[in-house]
């Protein structure tokens, strides 16, 4: 269902950037229409043809899927662009003359948004760094480190080098707890098996905790994986890292009638009931509930999901469904942290910040005794 809406979507762009791009002058009396018709219809095609194969797991489909997601938002950001001239002069029925050339220029800057977009979207994940005061945590822990990846969504375009790459990000940071929330893998394309040997090299002093998000759910689910590749799974639970030092996780909020459970269940308070005294933080792939984390005198919160928007102005339509959209957030006494991802999903393109691995630091309350040996 996705998939159809996602390939009508597209084409409606697809025609309306063609369509607008054969009436500016420069174009017109270059290149003739049916060249212009032709190779609308060619790109259309490969679009249509990299979804398939790619979500179909065809073998060496991943640089023909990278190339159709690029496309694709080439042609949003394209669109958006001309929207704006057609806004503005009224689908040229304002300056007839004048909007024409206006939507050669729209189309120059659809161009160069891809370019920084792409840009921004091969770069290396940068890394976000926040100092969190936490209640109750003991004072033997202040200055552990807990580094947080989200959305990787490994799978055929971001391979087994991409993630080698942000492992040796990760332990540069000297991470005490490193914790996965959710779309570690991608759901579809090549098996996930051979990224495994590489996964296993995450690792911490305190153990690597994940939670599922929506695309550990799709074609059967991949929780089996963080087993083998050595890694704690949470489910609407808790576990006690050390006395007073808890981590909780849930299943991915947005995924309930797809792991069997009703939309009206509490996972959150199945997550946190009967757990011990001492800080608390939540895993949580949807950055959704924050107040009754907070309800439940949760210290910290970590999300993922939104990616950030990803590419703007997406960010905007994003944010209605996502109110805690990127960054730092305080929910009542709880600090809400949301990754805005270290991957992407679709394009490898993301307008206008990069991807990101969180850092957090934690610290007791001021005041606190750390205990001599």
């Amino acid at each position: 269902m996705f998939g159809a809406i996602l390939i009508a979507v597209f084409t409606v762009m697809h025609i309306y950037v063609f369509s607008r791009a054969g009436s500016v002058p420069f174009i017109s009396r270059h290149l003739p229409r049916w060249i212009l018709i032709w190779a609308g219809a060619i790109l259309w095609g490969i679009f249509f043809f990299a979804w398939v194969s790619g979500h179909g797991g065809a073998w060496g489909a991943g640089p023909l899927e990278l190339f159709g997601m690029d496309l694709m938002a080439v042609v949003f950001l394209s669109s958006i662009s001309l929207m704006a001239v057609d806004l503005v002069t009224l689908g040229g029925f304002l300056l007839p003359r004048i909007s024409l050339v206006l939507r050669g220029w729209a189309l120059l800057v659809g161009m160069m948004l891809s370019l920084v977009a792409l840009y921004q979207g091969l770069r290396p994940p940068v890394i976000t760094e926040y100092n969190v005061t936490l209640s109750s945590l003991p004072a033997e822990m202040d200055g552990t480190v807990v580094v947080a990846l989200s959305d990787l969504h490994l799978g055929s375009t971001l391979n087994e080098r991409w993630l080698a790459a942000r492992i040796l990000q990760v332990q540069a940071q000297r991470p005490d707890l490193v914790v996965l929330l959710g779309d570690i893998f991608e759901g579809h394309g090549p098996s996930e098996e051979h990224l495994l040997t590489t996964l296993r090299q995450l690792t911490a002093p305190l153990g690597v905790w994940v939670v599922p998000g929506n695309h550990e759910f799709y074609h059967g689910g991949k929780m089996s994986l963080f087993g083998k590749a050595g890694f704690t799974l949470l489910r609407n639970e808790w576990a006690e890292v050390r006395p007073g030092f808890v981590l909780a996780g849930v299943d991915d909020l947005t995924a309930k009638r797809r792991n069997g459970r009703e939309e009206g269940d509490d996972l959150i308070a199945a997550a946190l009931t009967g757990r011990p005294p001492g800080a608390t933080i939540l895993l949580s792939h949807t950055p959704w509930q924050a107040e009754k984390a907070a309800a439940s005198k949760v210290g910290l919160m970590l999300s993922g999901h939104t990616h950030g928007g990803q590419i703007w102005p997406f960010n905007y339509l994003v944010q209605q469904w996502y109110p805690l959209l990127a960054g730092h957030y305080q929910v009542g006494g709880t600090t809400v942290i949301v990754s805005r991802g270290t991957g992407t999903w679709g394009p490898r393109m993301r307008l206008w910040q990069p991807g990101e691995i969180i850092r957090v630091i934690l610290h007791p309350p001021q005041g606190s005794i750390k205990p001599t040996s």
